[in-house]
């Protein structure tokens, strides 16, 4: 199994993405890593080249970037030559931490998208308290959604959630804001009803509030509702643990508390952790292309490719390929 890696995308390129390639080959005999970036930076950190081979190229894609101009017009861009590894054939799969926006085109306009999918979506797996996770799609691949894409969002959701997280019937519920049937906009209500008659284990609305408790499995909406879900819960987190140490730290006896909690918080702080459940894949293109965090550590990376692995060695694209195509409720625009 061969999987390209942007080397050169995220906050802490290459190093982190070179250390979290190298755990990964050691964890997994069945995959070939190939990094597309500086090889004289990369070499910086590589010590392992078993199974690690370098695409030399200069050219980076910024963070800054106007995505869809910077993949048309940076050809040899490590994000751009890592997608073109995929549609040349020479690898599997990709993953990136840089720009999201432009991860998004090269996976578009280099990969391609999957014959029968109208809107391709970007799908975290988000923290749970209980540490199960549930898949969030869209949060940002399209800001606007029809009914029948928030369909194939759940179709998409609920393949992965079943062959990657080994979920067994996943639960497909509708964000809204409200859990009665009549609740929402045009978009919910028309959705309510297509998934509602769908195969999809469909458990009915669910509302924001309720996520973190582990409602459902797989939950659907458009990508700008999904985009502000996702960066409020990230935010809040942070908030939490940035209010909770400052009040662990401020007296000597709280301090004393601090230091009996720390493995309890440890714990507490590792369930609620991103780079645990690998990167954002963006479904519904030919093959997996995978957004890790743009603060990706090691470990984040390492998950991302642990995930990547899953992906492909599952044919998750092939089987949503099948599920669409026999799927009565997904009618597409022409």
């Amino acid at each position: 199994m061969k999987i390209a890696i942007d080397a050169m995308g995220g906050d802490h390129a290459p190093k982190e993405i070179v250390l979290g390639a190298m755990k990964a080959v050691q964890s997994f005999s069945d995959i070939h890593i190939t990094l597309v970036g500086d090889e004289k930076q990369i070499k910086e950190t590589l010590t392992d080249h078993e199974r690690i081979s370098i695409l030399h190229t200069t050219e980076v894609i910024l963070g800054t970037d106007e995505p869809v101009r910077a993949v048309r017009r940076k050809k040899d861009a490590s994000m751009v030559l890592a997608a073109k590894q995929v549609a040349d054939g020479l690898a599997d799969a990709c993953i990136s931490a840089g720009n999201t926006g432009a991860l998004m085109a090269a996976g578009l306009f280099v990969v391609g998208r999957i014959e029968g999918i109208d809107r391709p979506a970007l799908a975290p797996t988000m923290p749970t308290i209980g540490g199960e996770g549930f898949l969030l799609l869209d949060v940002g691949a399209n800001a606007d959604a029809k009914p029948e894409h928030l369909v194939q969002y759940a179709i998409m959701g609920s393949i992965y959630s079943e062959k990657v997280r080994g979920i067994n019937n996943p639960r497909v519920g509708l964000l809204n804001i409200g859990s009665e049937e009549k609740k929402g906009n045009e978009l919910t209500k028309s959705a309510f009803t297509l998934l509602k008659n769908s195969n999809l284990n469909f458990i009915g609305n669910v509302e924001a509030r309720d996520l973190l408790e582990g409602v459902a499995d797989v939950v659907v909406t458009d990508g700008f509702t999904g985009n502000m879900v996702l960066k409020t819960l990230e935010g809040t987190a942070l908030s939490m643990f940035k209010m909770l140490k400052s009040a662990l730290m401020s007296s000597f006896t709280s301090k004393l508390a601090a230091a009996v909690l720390k493995p309890n918080l440890k714990a507490l702080k590792d369930t609620m952790d991103y780079s645990e459940y690998g990167g954002a894949g963006l479904f519904g293109l030919k093959a997996p292309v995978i957004k890790a965090h743009g603060s990706s550590n090691a470990q984040a990376i390492y998950s991302a490719i642990r995930q990547t692995r899953e992906m492909t060695g599952n044919n998750v694209v092939h089987l949503i390929q099948q599920a669409v195509e026999a799927s009565d409720a997904v009618k597409l625009e022409q």
